[in-house]
């Protein structure tokens, strides 16, 4: 967003001259010496949020008390929960959340269309990068067409996506597009589009340089704050609302300081750290706060692993993961390709404006933690969260565990596989993907996967049958140094062929299995087993055919295809034999650090990031076909099943409604603890016995081309029908049911969607109820907009994840939490309640509200709810409809 100064900010403006360059900049020294206050001990990621206030200081958004307020802060031991309005200065998406963001911007040129306002009133205000990497599907493997057959495969099935955004990019300012087989978005913005200190102009032409910030519609958007660039996820609703010049509302964060010493020893690899560091800080409880990492051990961390800890934020709670300015952030920031002037400047504001973390960096923290990188030991986490941190030499006895607690299954059961001379059992790997941003943009566990994949392939060793090998890097510079040390071609012979460039098995892209594999595991009810090298492995997720999903590091995925089988100690058991018989132990495959150190330094290099990013936005012959339509508002195609005008602002009036009590509301869904946005608003395929898969084939389209929900983000009709319809989610008003069902006004089992649109239809609001961790996961929005669209006014639940909540007060639907140790479990709840909730109409920032719950045999329990409409501008926005309702209305006015 164009640098706007506000009347005070003068005394706090000042110039910085770097060789060349001149450029302005908002000091904090100044600030201090202005009399606001001392802000000296306050951590570098607040840092960069006090900056925004002063830039933005008008009186009015951003006024004095506000930047006082930080000081108070550190005099107050890292606490000091004042809202805020703070400013972005761009925005990142992916197209899965992009589509329906740029589906409401079109909506949102029609609503002010129909409000007498100006169609281009709608347009970005901040720069918008849009990265297409969420569609590309893992159809083909294993082979050297596996990467151009799913290319292909991608373009059939969504070309009418790829069409509507080629629309956008013509038809909004400040919106750019990054073509399909590019990248993975967090990936493209650490190695691309990351600057550290960003620079713009403002109203008098001056260039201004300001910490580089943004917002992004994916969770892991957090990647970047190990570039020192302050990033973090939100839903699409919040982030089309930063778009349009509405500010971020929030509270001054408490910080937690993790102190990380000592250094990583021979055999652990960036993975087994970050893992180590999501158990610690989700036993910590930091959810709503921001992360800073600090201490001598950084001295020897590499950047690439900093971004790996910093995208993991979303799977440890946190705001974000923050690492402070140093001299390897720069080494960083030349070896991609940033321009050295950009390099020199981002040195010297760090020192001038105290973002440096030099060997005097000291500052004051709401809490800390430590962890001394030298007890790093090998590790995978699984089999359903991110923080089920599992040592490798502990993971087969904690297999056999998770089997007779969790899964409640033999391990013996072996079941012959139709037409193949093998049988599988519970435990067999049948996926094994490298992939995801995560650890594909660190070098030196790609690298150290190829020397695995080298060693094993020069001792006749190749991937197990059953197991579906892929490698889906998040850039093409990691091909690039990949092919540049032979490794690929190492990775090639036992299966792990290039795929495409995209998130794949990550975001639950994984594309079928065999399928007689598929047959043999629904046949013995078996447990089979996924490793890959992502963020995430909630239930469900990642594959139909599989119920227990490991994340690992690269090295370990190709080692565990080898083995083919969790129900092995891979650190001490022979995890293959030789061609001729011998036994084949993980260390004798397992690379030094050395030799992988010496492989990096070779050959990944400056020119191959400049070359691979030179036309970053340009794509392939493809996407350059691809035909699309003008025009300042879009021409819906009334027969199009990936893209409808969604019903949000369909006769919306000029002025907002009031808050209302919630009267006489029925239970649609009661749910447990760790209820993931990926329960709530699935991502993967679906079958045409579900409410979509009907809706889909009412309209001739053939199973073969329903692709996933994902893809069809920008179709409401369907991603209602596939609200809280994930195969693994537990309604707990049904006994022993997975999958989207529930009861409907009759009493009956009946789909989640089927039942909610037999209540509208009679008149009556919903309520779900939740347990701990409530929408937990991805930042994705339609885990919001499903369950408003369904009809339900309020979720109840012990706690919220923060973008969650965030999301349900930006659709109109109101989070409350229960108090005084109330839960589901202890009311006795059963679904069959009937719900009113008062004091609605008289409504604070975080008031607690009587909540009247009728019983089914008549009797009633009267509990409080803190209603968690957080800030006052909250309270509007839920007055409006919602936040993008707010927005519309707001610019119809000033027009």
């Amino acid at each position: 967003m164009p640098v706007t100064v506000g009347h005070d900010t003068a005394k706090t403006r000042k110039t910085l001259k770097v060789g060349d360059q001149t450029v302005a900049y908002y000091s904090i020294a100044a600030a201090e010496a202005a009399g606001l206050g001392d802000f000296s001990k306050l951590p570098a990621a607040l840092r960069v949020v006090l900056e925004n206030m002063l830039r933005f200081e008008d009186g009015k958004t951003v006024s004095t008390d506000d930047i006082k307020a930080f000081s108070e802060w550190a005099d107050k031991g890292g606490k000091n929960p004042r809202e805020i309005a703070y400013r972005p200065a761009r925005v990142l998406m992916q197209d899965f959340t992009g589509v329906p963001a740029v589906v409401d911007l079109a909506a949102m040129r029609d609503g002010i269309k129909a409000l007498g306002g100006d169609p281009q009133q709608i347009n970005p205000l901040n720069p918008v990068d849009l990265v297409i990497d969420h569609s590309v599907m893992i159809d083909e493997f294993g082979n050297p067409r596996a990467f151009q057959m799913n290319v292909d495969r991608e373009y059939e099935r969504n070309m009418e996506r790829y069409q509507f955004l080629k629309w956008g990019q013509g038809a909004f300012n400040n919106f750019r597009v990054v073509p399909p087989g590019t990248g993975i978005c967090h990936q493209v913005n650490l190695e691309y589009l990351a600057q550290t200190v960003w620079t713009d102009k403002d109203q008098n032409g001056e260039e201004v340089a300001y910490p580089d910030t943004l917002v992004g519609t994916d969770s892991h958007t957090t990647m970047v704050n190990g570039a020192a660039v302050l990033g973090w996820g939100v839903g699409g609703i919040e982030a089309e609302a930063a778009m349009l010049g509405q500010p971020i509302s929030m509270l001054i964060p408490e910080v937690v300081g993790f102190e990380l010493t000592g250094k990583m020893v021979e055999g652990t690899t960036g993975t087994d750290l970050v893992l180590k560091v999501v158990e610690m800080l989700r036993e910590k409880g930091v959810v709503g706060k921001f992360v800073e990492f600090y201490g001598a051990g950084l001295d020897t961390l590499p950047l690439a692993d900093r971004a790996t800890i910093a995208n993991m934020a979303p799977e440890y709670g946190a705001t974000c993961g923050f690492f402070p300015i140093d001299g390897e952030t720069l080494r960083y920031l030349r070896q991609t390709g940033r321009d050295e002037e950009r390099i020199a400047l981002v040195e010297a504001y760090a020192k001038e404006n105290g973002f440096w973390r030099g060997d005097d960096y000291a500052p004051i923290y709401t809490d800390t933690l430590h962890l001394d990188m030298n007890t790093i030991v090998p590790a995978i986490s699984g089999p359903k969260r991110p923080q089920d941190y599992v040592a490798l030499t502990d993971a087969k006895s904690a297999f056999t565990r998770e089997m007779k607690e969790t899964f409640k299954r033999p391990m013996d059961k072996e079941v012959p596989v139709a037409g193949e001379d093998y049988t599988l059992s519970s435990g067999d790997v049948v996926i094994a993907s490298i992939t995801s941003c995560t650890n594909t943009s660190n070098p030196y566990v790609m690298i150290g996967a190829g020397l695995v994949a080298r060693k094993a392939a020069a001792l006749g060793l190749d991937r197990k049958p059953w197991v579906k090998t892929s490698l889906a890097p998040g850039s093409q510079v990691v091909s690039h140094y990949l092919e540049a040390a032979g490794l690929q071609e190492d990775l090639d012979k036992i299966g792990f062929n290039l795929v495409g460039y995209g998130c794949t098995t990550c975001i639950g892209n994984s594309g079928p299995i065999q399928k007689e594999l598929s047959e043999a595991i629904a046949e013995g009810d078996l447990v089979a087993t996924s490793v890959l090298s992502g963020n995430r492995n909630f239930e469900g997720r990642i594959s139909p055919d599989v119920r227990a999903n490991y994340l690992a590091s690269p090295p370990l995925v190709v080692a565990y295809a080898l083995a083919g089988t969790m129900d092995i100690d891979l650190a001490n058991d022979p995890i293959a034999q030789t061609p001729d018989g011998k036994d084949v132990y993980l260390k004798d495959i397992w690379p030094t650090q050395q030799e992988i150190a010496e492989l990096v330094e070779k050959t990944v290099t400056r020119e191959a990031f400049i070359e691979k990013y030179a036309d970053v936005f340009k794509g392939d012959e493809k996407w350059q076909e691809v035909e699309t339509s003008a025009g300042e508002t879009y021409d819906w195609p009334p027969q199009s099943t990936y893209v409808q005008n969604p019903p949000y602002f369909q006769g919306m009036g000029r002025e907002p409604g009031t808050i209302t009590n919630i009267e006489g509301a029925k239970v649609l869904a009661l749910l447990g603890d760790m209820v993931t946005t990926d329960h709530i608003s699935p991502a993967g395929s679906f079958k045409d016995t579900t409410p979509a898969g009907q809706y889909l084939t009412e309209r001739q389209v053939p199973v073969r081309e329903f692709n996933s929900y994902g893809s069809r983000r920008g179709n409401h009709e369907v991603m209602m029908r596939g609200t809280f319809a994930n195969i693994r989610i537990k309604n707990e008003m049904l006994d022993g049911v997975e999958g989207g069902y529930t009861k409907g006004p009759d009493g009956n089992q009946t789909s989640i969607f089927e039942a909610a649109m037999a209540h509208q239809a009679n008149g009556t609001p919903l309520v779900v109820f939740g347990g701990e961790q409530y929408g937990a996961g991805s930042s994705r929005d339609w885990a919001a907009k499903g369950t408003a669209l369904l009809g339900v006014k309020a979720v109840i639940a012990e706690s919220f994840e923060r973008i969650h909540r965030s999301n349900l007060v930006g659709m109109g639907v109101i989070p409350f939490e229960f108090t005084g140790g109330d839960s589901r479990k202890s009311l006795g709840l059963t679904g069959q309640e009937t719900v009113s909730i008062s004091g609605l109409d008289t409504i604070e920032p975080l008031q607690e509200v009587p909540c009247t719950i009728t019983m089914a045999d008549g009797s009633e329990k009267t509990i409080q709810l803190k209603c968690r409409i957080d800030t006052a501008i909250e309270i509007e926005y839920i007055e409006h409809g919602g936040v993008l309702h707010y927005v519309l209305r707001n610019l119809a006015k000033a027009a």
